[in-house]
């Protein structure tokens, strides 16, 4: 049994809020007790949108205010000259998801899109395992997505299916493990980079076991080659193909109309926004309030390191309410809060996560805000957002076991995560 003592307000879920402790049955019969004086505590963060391999590939040069079409091939030459293997996977997610649970991510979305071209479908579960254990390893929850890159389609679809019977346990349901710390998705890049074959191939392995398929559309790139290579725009071609469903969730959406967000609404997808990849790719912004107010869940991603460079989500969470009022009107604090929580577990098809209220799966993060960046701040919870755009929480549970406790990683050490992966970046591939 885990407690959480002396919270100055908890966030039970994006409308309720209440002072005082907070239990978690985690199923132990040891009792710990955390101490949450002078804090603020939140269900943990849902990172919705991720690339956990560009964790090592950050402020690479030709990478910072260049077209997609330059952006994309100076990223390829750079996992290629590194190489593809399970050791640089397994250190580059170690990193990603240590970055996460330091800033507060307690579930992250890996949409993995780059896979070495000769692999075989054994290879992309080896690739796909050391992903999984190095999250694992941290104590968080982790999406896995498998991603596609102009893959070839059937290669795709077997590589997809291997690695759901290869790493999802027998009993899992609509993809996810029975102890909740994995799941399995399916999702192309986007129609810019794979046909309507792929689509459906990876389409048919996700109706095959059951699973969430996730995507990207509609940055202004993916809309210009979309009229280019077929004369339609990107929401058009997903609904052709069958990818306008309740179980899609869209990544990015910076150029909808009006009538594309409506079309959105009724077909039950739901959308997740990425400012911090956005706004610096110079892509656009999301319309949040309108696609919101027409009835799409939106949950909030970092995407990945190649666009963003930092994973931390309240960070982004805070940069998209600031940006919110050039595109519309200004997003509240809570509102956001929602969005990086609750917002983000709909997208992901669960239930149990996002929130701290009946049915949670005791995900939580505990938040000091007594120090000088919050002195003066009238409104605490607001306040997370608002005020130390880089602050990280005191203590992180995920399913009532302290994975972060008094700001430092409880299984592992950050400065040790961080020089292994520059080793390996050091290295030449053998």
């Amino acid at each position: 049994m885990l407690t959480v003592t002396g919270a100055h307000r908890v966030l039970v879920d994006p409308r309720t809020e209440r002072d005082g402790d907070v239990v978690v049955d985690d199923g132990s019969a040891v009792a710990t007790t955390l101490d949450a004086s002078g804090c603020v505590v939140t269900a943990g963060l849902v990172n919705a949108h991720h690339h956990l391999l560009q964790t090592a590939f950050r402020t690479l040069p030709g990478t910072r205010g260049v077209p997609m079409a330059d952006w994309l091939p100076t990223m390829a030459g750079a996992y290629g000259r590194v190489g593809h293997d399970p050791e640089l996977y397994g250190l580059a997610a170690a990193v990603g998801a240590a970055e996460g649970l330091l800033s507060g991510v307690t579930t992250v979305a890996d949409h993995h899109l780059n896979w070495p071209t000769d692999a075989t479908a054994e290879d992309t579960v080896a690739l796909a395992a050391a992903t999984v254990d190095a999250v694992r390893g941290l104590g968080g929850r982790l999406v896995f997505v498998r991603g596609s890159a102009r893959d070839d389609p059937d290669r795709a679809a077997a590589s997809a299916d291997a690695i759901v019977t290869g790493l999802l346990h027998e009993d899992a349901v609509g993809g996810v493990d029975p102890d909740g710390r994995l799941q399995i998705a399916v999702g192309p890049a986007g129609v810019h980079s794979d046909g309507e074959a792929t689509f459906r191939a990876l389409g048919e392995v996700a109706a095959q076991h059951g699973l969430r398929r996730r995507t990207q559309a509609n940055e202004q790139v993916d809309t210009v080659i979309a009229l280019e290579r077929y004369g339609r725009r990107p929401l058009d071609l997903l609904e052709a193909w069958g990818w306008l469903a309740p179980d899609v969730t869209i990544a990015h959406l910076c150029d909808v109309t009006d009538d594309e967000i409506a079309r959105l609404a009724a077909a039950g997808v739901t959308a997740t926004h990425a400012p911090g990849c956005d706004v610096p790719m110079g892509w656009g912004i999301a319309p949040v309030a309108r696609l919101l107010a027409a009835g799409v869940p939106v949950g909030l991603g970092t995407s990945g390191g190649g666009s963003n460079d930092a994973g931390h989500l309240l960070a982004d969470a805070r940069l998209g309410m600031q940006v919110s009022a050039l595109v519309g009107p200004q997003l509240p604090a809570r509102q956001v809060l929602g969005m990086v929580t609750e917002g983000s577990a709909v997208g992901l098809g669960r239930p149990e996560l996002g929130h701290l209220g009946v049915g949670s799966a005791g995900d939580l993060c505990v938040w000091d805000v007594s120090g000088v960046a919050d002195a003066g701040v009238a409104d605490p919870v607001a306040g997370l957002l608002w005020a130390s755009p880089g602050r990280r929480p005191r203590h992180v549970v995920v399913g009532g076991r302290v994975v972060v406790r008094d700001g430092r990683l409880v299984s592992a050490d950050e400065g040790e995560l961080a020089a292994r992966l520059r080793e390996r970046l050091a290295r030449t591939p053998a």
